[in-house]
């Protein structure tokens, strides 16, 4: 899963009969460690009912479709807001490497 921030809406007069009464997001994807950006915005459907400026996380490729039951033909949908999250030393700790030690210990 990816973290982003709504960052605007996507408004369509037509679009495809399973995107039908589907909420369109404009999304700007966000680096879960420093909550920097990363790349452009990009749209995603709305699976659980998010708003603006929300801090979300979303899903792109096939399980982005599986969010929903009819399979609309979306890249991207967002299914789930964040309320807050912690990420310390996680790429460092991942990679294996040690945190460095205080002095006395």
């Amino acid at each position: 899963m990816k973290y982003a921030r709504i960052v605007g809406r996507i408004f369509c007069t037509r679009k495809y009969e399973t995107l039908e009464r589907k909420k369109l997001l404009l999304i700007q994807p966000l680096a879960w460690e420093d909550g920097k950006e990363r790349g452009g915005p990009i749209v995603a459907a709305d699976a659980c009912g998010s708003g603006a400026s929300e801090f979300v996380y979303w899903v792109a490729s096939r399980e982005a479709a599986v969010a929903f039951e009819d399979l609309p033909p979306v890249d991207a949908a967002v299914i789930g807001i964040v309320e807050g999250h912690q990420v310390k030393d996680f790429r460092r700790r991942a990679a294996g490497e040690r945190k460095p030690k205080g002095k006395g210990k």
